[in-house]
């Protein structure tokens, strides 16, 4: 399979009141619509041969040869303790950094399908819920509210927090 990718133009800077508009880029995991803040996305790739790496987490997929860059690629539907999906022809792998102490980290993220990019009012966000004591909400920057229904807004970083990633390598 040939990889194509589309590079991600960075968002305008804008002000910082409530009529402020952030831009998402909304994918698909299994059947929920997820949101990653644009400026974190440095590009989007087809789906193609990934490197399988052993003794690694099971929601590490491998890593893959980025223009001569070893990029991890992770897996969001076993990271978020759901089965892994079908590998069609949306599935794509989304380029990000993640920023961790004083380095940044190129990472690849497989979805299902990219939606589409939006802007999202910041009064439009909201908090994350409280479920309890025994469930995380940790990974959520909010929930982005587009017409009636609510995106998971991923705080990225969290998703992949590099000191976790490697303590989850010890104990498999």
């Amino acid at each position: 399979m040939t990889v194509q990718s589309r590079e991600i133009l960075p968002a305008k800077a804008v002000a910082t009141d409530t009529t402020e508009q952030k831009q998402y880029l909304t994918f698909l995991v299994d059947t929920e619509m997820f949101g990653i803040g644009i400026l974190m996305i440095k590009e989007i790739i087809g789906y193609g041969s990934i490197t399988l790496v052993p003794m690694v987490p099971s929601f590490i997929r491998g890593v893959i040869n980025l223009r001569g860059v070893v990029v991890p690629v992770f897996d969001l539907a076993i990271r978020f303790g759901r089965t892994a999906q079908k590998i069609t022809k949306h599935t794509c792998i989304v380029i990000i950094d993640i920023v961790a102490g004083d380095h940044t980290h190129r990472m690849g993220i497989v979805v299902d399908a990219v939606s589409e990019v939006i802007e999202i009012l910041v009064s439009d966000i909201r908090s994350s819920p409280e479920f309890g004591a025994n469930l995380r909400t940790d990974f959520m920057q909010g929930m982005g509210k587009i017409n009636d229904k609510f995106v998971i807004l991923l705080d990225m970083d969290r998703v992949l927090a590099l000191e976790e990633v490697s303590v989850m390598a010890v104990k498999q």
